[in-house]
């Protein structure tokens, strides 16, 4: 395994004249390091040194797999059949930077993989480090802790102890969200697959704990509360880059002044119209997360790489209707087509495809 990842680095360096290389050995190192401390999940739950709540939270993480490939229909792999248990809280920390003067997630590329907008990061000191680096060079910038991730399934990915922070409607979230990657992933669109995946993985929490109709409509109000939320965000930050173009329509903008734009925006709009979302929907602080949050140019580019295409992906299941299977189905079915239409130059990208009114 890691003679294959450490090959697969060097042959793409010396091929693309790599100017990563440092930061793909660091990296592909630590993947290897994950993968190695890896400990069978039998052998866990049969050591009587383990301490039971872990052991339950192996177990639930079991089950939530299980479920998956039933549901799908997918013969299961070895995908967490392991549990890595971790030095710090976070598996991995993101790097996502912006332009001062407009909100857009600078784009990191590599061969064969594609495009992210970010940078990850196994050592903490190494994401700070990048961070300084970029701020330097004039960006904006937002570190985002990760307490899960996937490989896409070119890895028989660990159970990593970040997890067992987690309840277990979270948990089962995050287990159905990253099996998902493993399931739909579009190369260069990490938009729409983060927002895919966070749909889906929903989706499948609401029919593995089998809701009560009490339950569901307690369920569905949260969701239109938490739609509804995520609408003005977006709105708010699309008024956000609206001034920062007014400002560069009008002549240059330095940093400070974009600076002052944030500020303002932040202090005369933005927090003033989510309190008051917040106060009228009866929303609670730990609820009302924008309230809680630090914004910058990065960390707004960061929300909507995860939360952009929500909404619409709601809209399009209610308009394609069935069950999430047959949305599933569409879904791929749409792909499938999209993928003879960019071959003739007809769409640059899937989501534009996926979202076109027919």
């Amino acid at each position: 395994m890691s003679a294959k990842v450490l090959v697969f680095i060097s042959i793409s360096c010396f091929i693309f004249g790599c100017s990563k290389f440092p930061y793909m050995l660091e990296q592909g190192a630590g993947q290897i390091k994950l993968l190695a401390r890896g400990v069978d999940n039998k052998k866990l739950l049969n050591d009587p040194n383990i301490d039971q709540a872990i052991k339950d939270k192996i177990s639930k993480i079991e089950a939530y797999r299980q479920f998956f490939y039933k549901f799908w229909d997918i013969p299961p792999g070895k995908i967490y059949s392991k549990t890595t248990f971790l030095q710090d809280d976070a598996v991995t920390y993101l790097v996502i930077t912006s332009p001062f003067d407009e909100i857009k997630a600078g784009q990191e590329c590599f061969p064969f993989v594609g495009c992210f907008p970010y940078l990850g990061f196994f050592k903490k000191e190494s994401a700070i480090s990048y961070a300084k680096k970029q701020e330097k060079a004039n960006y904006v910038t937002y570190i985002r802790p990760v307490y899960a991730y996937s490989t896409l399934g070119n890895f028989d990915d660990n159970i990593l102890s970040s997890f067992f922070k987690f309840d277990e409607h979270e948990l089962a979230e995050i287990i159905f969200h990253e099996l998902f990657h493993t399931m739909f992933f579009v190369k260069d669109e990490v938009d729409l697959n983060e927002n895919l995946a966070n749909f889906f993985g929903k989706e499948m929490v609401y029919l593995y704990f089998k809701q009560s109709e009490e339950e569901k409509k307690k369920s569905e109000a949260i969701k239109k509360q938490k739609m509804q939320l995520n609408s003005l965000v977006v709105a708010l930050v699309n008024k956000l880059s609206e001034h920062y173009h007014q400002k560069k329509v009008q002549g240059t903008m330095d940093k400070q002044q974009a600076a002052d734009i944030l500020q303002e925006f932040l202090k005369n709009e933005f927090m003033p119209q989510i309190k008051t979302f917040c106060d009228n929907q009866a929303l609670s602080p730990i609820d009302c997360f924008p309230l809680r949050r630090k914004w910058n140019n990065a960390s707004f580019a960061a929300y909507l790489t995860y939360e952009r295409k929500s909404n619409d992906l709601e809209g399009l299941k209610s308009r394609v209707s069935g069950s999430l299977k047959e949305f599933y189905l569409y879904i791929s079915k749409k792909y499938e087509e999209y993928k003879k239409e960019h071959k003739q130059n007809k769409f640059k990208t899937f989501e534009s495809y996926l979202f076109k009114i027919d």
